[in-house]
């Protein structure tokens, strides 16, 4: 972890598009969120693309609504969304090398894109080690439910 990300990676014995998958469905996120934060998918289209805008319900402390846009989209290769905030939810796949069908994932929350005062203001709320944990939780639950679908 950097001062101003998390990160995780884990490896799965899925291939990269049936991950894809699970990721580029908004809801699919609840069922592999370890952060305990995402509730339910509440709006968007079933698949995510690049600019493709979808909503959820939260809960940090009291319940919320949080609108996202995906910010980078490459298939069964990267996605990333962010809210209004600046920060990111970024997920890379790639393939093992020498084990087809397993895909190393890595999670990244990236809040490199605020401003200096801003990133300190988050630092200071404890956002990135809070999101390691969340991170840490969420890869598992994405290996299981990637690999009961393989």
């Amino acid at each position: 972890m950097s001062d101003l990300r998390a990160t995780g990676s884990i490896e799965v014995d899925a291939p990269a598009s049936t991950i894809f998958d699970i990721l580029a469905d908004p809801r699919q996120h609840s069922v592999i969120d370890g952060s305990g934060t995402v509730r339910d998918s509440v709006s968007g289209p079933e698949r995510l693309s690049l600019g493709a805008k979808f909503g959820m319900d939260m809960k940090m402390g009291a319940p919320y609504k949080i609108g996202n846009t995906v910010v980078e989209f490459e298939p069964d290769r990267l996605i990333a969304w962010r809210h209004k905030g600046l920060h990111r939810w970024r997920y890379e796949l790639e393939p093992v090398a020498g084990n087809p069908g397993r895909t190393r994932v890595t999670e990244t929350w990236d809040a490199s894109y605020y401003p200096t005062l801003l990133a300190l203001g988050l630092k200071a709320a404890g956002f990135p080690a809070r999101n390691q944990a969340g991170i840490d939780a969420t890869l598992p639950k994405l290996k299981a439910e990637a690999e009961r679908r393989a």
